[in-house]
């Protein structure tokens, strides 16, 4: 399975960040997901106003890591 891992600040307080994972589809490869990040980071900044994307990544990960 591969997910975005990405970290995000707080907006009001830009000294407070966590590591967050987003699973995709079982189907999505690392290339497709370096592809299409920009539409799934715009979700989850949408789902998550008071958080600011620093940085993110694609990479497999493993069901007990999500």
């Amino acid at each position: 399975m591969i997910a975005i891992i990405l970290s995000a600040c707080l907006v009001g307080d830009p000294g407070v960040c966590r590591d967050h994972r987003v699973p995709l589809s079982p189907e999505i490869s690392v290339i497709q997901c370096m592809k299409n990040a920009s539409v799934f980071l715009a979700r989850w900044s949408e789902e998550h106003p008071r958080w600011r994307v620093v940085r993110w990544q694609c990479r497999p990960v493993s069901e007990h890591d999500i």
